[in-house]
């Protein structure tokens, strides 16, 4: 009698821990309010990949059980659609045929070419970018040093003779423009209080005016308040107290990222949704498709490349297990998607995205 209490007692305790998990998942996928509204709520969405896996092995044990209760981890799959939709394409779309008004764009966190003073990675870099035949290469982290400067990119690019580099001389994360079309107008986009910034660009291509927006949000700095958390915890004779403060500046940190992140988002959308041209919104947004941010920048007006014409998983960031997509190219309707793609490249900690469009 006593085994089968505390049998039925751990049968509750799961079936109750599955509605929970399935709950919070929910909840996390369906937040689109600001970290200033909710303070600490934004923390969910940038946990949604891992609470879905954690669904899935729930939903396993159940099914491995031969219970009904896999059906409330399903339901975070169901309520979860938007987000699964924007990491993972299943079927092929059906592509307009590539037009001679057509335009090929790459965006990529170069990671400051990884310090290099040969700049190998900015040759191989600049190879498979002709290899992929783009047309507009969007940086981000544009960081040069005084044996392989800004010249020297700019040679090892020289298949794109036009080029927007925003000046050094400001404290910012460079980003970079390169294009073999003109470029008739540009714009540094610079945030208060922030290193980040974005910019646009209009281009001549062949008579048409396409605006480009190259972004780099605001960081989420997780490494580096990671060292600093480790560091503090590996201190000899260190209180309870002091760790839970160093915890409490890692999220505190995290959170005031996640406000700055928000009102840049939201100056973005000002911005796209004034434009009258065709546009291609790209970046490294440092958020996943659940977040505010992408909500925000991609509103009404723009549609996700991946998802107009894009097949297969989408992940951009390498570590956290490949969990994380947070580089995009959204783009207006009036351009038509004929192919989004992403290659795994070992010379950054993100991906390049490469998108056709054509009109």
């Amino acid at each position: 009698m006593g085994k089968k209490a505390v049998s039925r007692y751990f049968y509750c305790i799961s079936i109750a821990l599955t509605a929970a998990l399935s709950g919070v998942t929910v909840l996390a996928g369906r937040i689109d309010a600001s970290a200033d509204t909710l303070q600490y709520v934004p923390f969910l969405a940038l946990a949604l990949p891992m609470l879905l896996l954690a669904n899935a092995v729930s939903a396993l044990y159940w099914l491995i059980r031969l219970r009904f209760w896999w059906i409330v981890p399903a339901l975070a799959f169901v309520f979860n659609q938007d987000y699964l939709n924007a990491v993972v394409q299943y079927k092929q779309h059906s592509k307009p045929a590539l037009k001679s008004n057509s335009l090929t764009l790459a965006t990529y966190n170069v990671g400051s070419f990884n310090n290099e003073g040969m700049g190998y990675s900015c040759k191989f870099i600049a190879q498979y970018m002709r290899d992929q035949q783009v047309d507009v290469i969007c940086m981000q982290e544009f960081g040069t040093n005084q044996f392989f400067n800004t010249d020297s990119v700019v040679n090892a690019l020289a298949d794109w003779p036009f080029y927007y580099i925003p000046s050094d001389s400001m404290p910012l994360l460079q980003l970079a423009l390169f294009s073999k079309y003109p470029i008739t107008n540009q714009q540094l986009v610079a945030y208060e209080n922030s290193r980040n910034c974005s910019l646009l660009c209009d281009l001549d291509v062949n008579g048409k005016t396409i605006r480009v927006f190259n972004n780099h949000l605001q960081t989420t700095e997780v490494t580096r308040n990671k060292g600093k958390l480790e560091k503090e915890l590996a201190k000899k004779d260190v209180s309870s107290y002091q760790a839970e403060m160093a915890v409490y500046r890692l999220i505190d940190g995290m959170h005031r990222n996640f406000i700055q992140r928000g009102h840049q988002a939201e100056t973005i959308h000002q911005m796209t949704d004034t434009t009258s041209y065709p546009m291609l919104v790209c970046g490294d947004f440092n958020s996943i498709p659940s977040s505010y941010v992408y909500k925000t920048i991609k509103g009404n007006k723009l549609q996700d490349g991946f998802q107009t014409c894009g097949h297969g998983y989408m992940y951009t960031f390498h570590f956290l297990k490949r969990l994380l997509r947070i580089d995009y190219i959204f783009h207006s309707p009036e351009l038509s998607g004929v192919a989004y793609y992403s290659d795994h490249l070992d010379y950054s900690d993100h991906n390049p995205v490469v998108m056709s469009v054509t009109w």
